[in-house]
């Protein structure tokens, strides 16, 4: 196994496979990363163009190439002394005709072998023991009646089916001897039937004669499913998915055989050693977090010591709260990083910009601007609206205990939901980890904060049944607990806390995030939205705290999922810092133009747009280049139309408003048409180019230093102003890399050029080498925030890293715009600044790795050292004496 020290995530698909990612390995090589970080490998839906909703994990997705060249690439990668991390999904698998899991256990209802691998709820009386499938355009008896459902037989399958439009919906085989005879045929078995006798018994039930639809209406009230209406998905489902998407259906990989069933493939190539670690998507919509990790681990631990190799790591998605700890008892290395991306936006926000921007955002939006209000307010919509279905299944669960003891048989259900309800709305985490054991002790003081939350909310009658819910919900370990209470119980948490976990993404990320937008940087994912900005104090006790509990968790900075691009997210940093253009700011958003008036564009979605256009606009682009200008209106009014149907405040995936989608998209186009308002908008964004990136560098830098494993999103390498997906998974730009990585120019001589994005490249490249030179300098090395004195004191994060054979000092800027200003443009003004290197007890001149000037012992003045570059880096290669690399 290779030692992960960088990885480069690469989505996958058809259009870039295996032999694509192949073919980009001497670059990746060349540039330092150690492990490709991969998009789902297994098989999923025909066409998916990200991995996710895959079909079948037994197999490797043919349309990336299949084993045969995943062992290209493999092989590749291995002869650069590079590997493969993988991402798996273990939550969900996608429906339908394409995954054959799931088509058994229509067919067979409870008898299929594969009914297990999904959580459904079987003895919902409301639908006598059936599977709702709530996947019809219209309502059952008229898409009937419209002769939309017609039986066919598939002779791959050698089985009759229902189709309606893409779906198949296959009927039971214990019906098709019925079938077949009622087309005339003797024939018991169907690949016994003659074709005429499938053609007649088709005929019996063509929908398009009333005799007909009635057949196939009996037949489908036989089968082990009911077909519904898709708008009842989020009312009566009955089965587990994926937050509110119903074609994504969850999977009980806590059964033993499920888990194997699952795993078994990719495990196995991680014994080959085609893959050296593991990234769990969405852990925390599992039943049971800790046992799986667990559970992957034991299997991980087993290969491993098969083949002699050392730990392999197993990564978890995770979002954190910024007072939340991942818990130490699950086996993992760490998270993929979203917490360092909040960490690292934050100090790079200045303080001083919160009130006004905030008062900005009030005036022009009419809304609060309370970021935990919004998130309030949202959680209260996703239970009575999306999230319904969820919200009832846990009123149910818990409903079944309040009916099992004579103390509780008085919580109605009315009460039940206003109290759980409550309980949700204020639950200031993702989820938490009852199991057997009850309530973790580090999960008790988030429970509470919950707790008081509801008790707000309540009145004193309602309230009195928290202390129960409490109990039930893992303040009692069920364990301790006699048959059927202990069954119930575990029911009763697994609901609540899988009802939890999909209430926050979607109440935070795809609701919240898209109303308050003080400055949409700290809306992002895995971001706190309710803090503008950190101290770097944060941002040091955060890396020092990594280190001690998780010193190989990933670092992100940009991902897949990401709502914008790190330097788009670096450039709204860099406009916290513009408080001088408030006013004008205040002016434009209640411009007509930009749909302020009769237009009717609400004033958040106008001052949303005002600052997604200067954040992301393109470095170089020139309000006359019309083709430019037309491609960035493109890109941006396909964000605009996410952010107002996930804002749902005037238009919803569910029922677009095509009038109000229209005259937002109309602003984006006055805006970008090349006129006055476009040069306007030019030269505002051109106030945030040099400051936005310096925080893109400054940000980059802290990344590859901090303790943990960076991990590089495809594509940022150079100036990265994506938006939100589809955006963010654009093709890259491959050629433009190789001619710089090429052209191996320092730091300080790309920075003269800086507009074209190599000097990123340069300063990962130089760090990445130090990482290759040094790996435990910066995988265990000690960390040690470093003193700042002089004018810009404020405007230096400086730390240093250090093992037994080397010490590396880092110095970056923060809050560069007050640096800015002198003649030639780049150069900081630093003053008197300097970083005080004497508590380090170092000894000789550290060598410089991205500037010219050498470092001495005692420290650096800031005028000196980054006079040609706005970061710097210094290393010492034995603490003990003077000698150099």
């Amino acid at each position: 196994m290779r030692p992960i020290r960088a990885t480069v995530r690469l989505q996958l698909h058809a259009g870039f496979d295996f032999a694509a990612a192949r073919a980009q390995v001497d670059y990746y090589a060349a540039l330092g990363v150690s492990h490709y970080y991969l998009s789902p490998i297994l098989t999923s839906r025909p066409g998916s163009t990200h991995g996710y909703d895959g079909v079948d994990p037994t197999r490797i997705d043919p349309e990336l190439g299949g084993e045969a060249e995943l062992a290209a690439l493999v092989e590749a990668l291995h002869a650069r002394g590079m590997g493969i991390v993988a991402d798996i999904v273990p939550n969900h698998l996608a429906i339908g005709a394409d995954n054959p899991w799931w088509q058994d256990m229509l067919a067979r209802g409870r008898a299929s072998e594969f009914a297990d691998c999904f959580d459904v709820d079987w003895g919902r009386a409301d639908l006598d023991g059936k599977l709702l499938l709530p996947l019809l355009g219209e309502r059952y008896v008229d898409v009937l009646a419209a002769g939309e459902l017609t039986l066919d037989w598939s002779a791959a399958a050698q089985r009759f089916e229902v189709r309606y439009h893409e779906h198949r919906f296959p009927i039971d085989p214990a019906h098709s001897a019925a079938l077949i005879a009622l087309g005339g045929a003797e024939a018991s078995e169907p690949d016994a039937a003659e074709p005429d006798a499938i053609q007649a018994a088709l005929a019996a039930f063509d929908s398009r004669h009333e005799s007909g639809r009635a057949r196939l209406h009996g037949l489908l009230e036989r089968q082990a499913y009911r077909l519904a209406y898709w708008r009842s998905a989020n009312d009566a489902l009955n089965w587990r998915r994926f937050f509110d998407i119903t074609e994504l259906a969850g999977v009980r990989v806590e059964d033993s055989r499920v888990f194997a069933l699952c795993h078994d493939t990719v495990l196995g190539l991680v014994a080959r050693g085609w893959i050296d670690g593991l990234r769990v998507d969405h852990i925390d919509g599992l039943v049971d977090p800790r046992g799986y990790a667990r559970r992957l681990r034991e299997r991980l631990g087993a290969i491993a010591a098969e083949r002699g190799e050392a730990r392999i790591p197993l990564y978890v998605e995770k979002i954190l709260a910024g007072h939340e700890a991942l818990h130490s008892d699950w086996g993992v290395d760490g998270t993929t990083g979203y917490e360092f991306l909040d960490v690292v936006s934050g100090v790079q926000h200045d303080p001083a910009g919160e009130a006004p921007f905030t008062t900005l955002w009030r005036e022009v939006s009419g809304r609060s601007g309370d970021f935990a209000a919004e998130v309030a307010a949202a959680r209260s919509e996703m239970l009575a609206g999306p999230l319904c279905a969820e919200f009832e299944r846990c009123v149910a669960a818990l409903g079944a205990l309040a009916r099992q003891q004579p103390a509780t048989r008085e919580l109605s259900e009315s009460a039940l939901r206003r109290v759980l309800g409550a309980l949700a709305i204020g639950y200031p985490v993702y989820r938490s980890y009852a199991d057997r054991r009850g309530r973790p002790q580090a999960d008790a003081a988030d429970f509470e904060r919950a707790l008081e939350s509801a008790r707000v909310r309540l009145s004193a009658a309602d309230a009195a049944w928290l202390a129960t819910l409490d109990d039930w919900l893992g303040g009692v370990a069920p364990e301790t607990l006699e048959a059927p209470e202990q069954a119930l119980r575990l029911r009763a948490i697994a609901t609540f806390q899988q009802l939890t976990s999909p209430l926050a993404a979607k109440a935070v990320e795809d609701t919240a995030g898209y109303r308050s937008a003080v400055l949409l940087s700290r809306n992002d994912v895995g971001c706190e939205g309710a803090h503008f900005a950190y101290p770097v104090s944060q941002l040091h006790a955060a890396n020092r705290t990594r280190l001690t509990r998780f010193p190989h968790s990933l670092l992100a900075t940009a991902t897949h999922d990401h709502k914008r691009g790190e330097d788009v997210r670096a450039r709204l940093a860099a406009l916290s810092e513009c408080q001088d253009l408030i006013p004008r700011l205040r002016e434009l958003a209640d411009d007509p133009r930009l749909g302020a008036g009769a237009a009717g564009v609400g004033g958040g979605d106008r001052l949303m747009l005002l600052q997604i256009l200067l954040a992301a606009w393109p470095l170089g682009l020139a309000a006359e280049d019309r083709d430019g200008l037309a491609a960035f209106a493109e890109r941006v009014m396909a964000w605009q139309q996410k952010a107002l149907r996930e804002a749902k405040l005037h238009s919803h995936w569910l029922a677009p408003d095509a009038a109000y989608e229209k005259a937002a998209a109309a602003a984006v186009q006055r805006a970008l048409e090349g006129g006055e308002l476009t040069r306007e908008l030019a030269a505002l964004a051109a106030a945030l180019d040099l400051p936005g990136a310096i925080n893109g560098l400054a940000q980059c830098a802290l990344k590859l230093c901090a303790p943990g494993v960076p991990d590089l999103y495809q594509g940022t390498e150079f100036w990265d102003q994506s938006l939100v997906d589809p955006d963010n998974r654009r093709p890259v730009d491959m050629p433009a890399r190789r001619v710089a990585l090429d052209a191996d120019a320092t730091p300080a001589a790309a920075w003269t050029r800086w507009r074209d994005g190599a000097v990123k490249q340069a300063l990962i490249r130089r760090l990445l080498a130090l990482r290759a030179e040094w790996p435990a300098l910066f995988l265990d090395g000690d960390y040690v925030p470093l003193g700042v004195t002089g004018q810009c004191a404020e405007h230096v994060i400086a730390l240093a890293r250090r093992s037994a054979d080397a010490t590396l000092v880092l110095v970056v800027p923060r809050l560069p715009r007050a640096l800015l200003g002198v003649a030639d443009g780049t150069t900081l003004g630093w003053g008197d600044t300097r970083v005080e290197l004497a508590a380090l007890g170092l000894e000789g001149a550290g060598v410089a790795c991205l500037t010219a000037t050498s470092a001495p012992a005692d420290g650096l003045a800031l005028s000196t050292h980054l006079a040609d570059f706005p970061c710097g880096a210094w290393l010492w290669r034995d603490v003990s004496t003077s000698a150099t690399p």
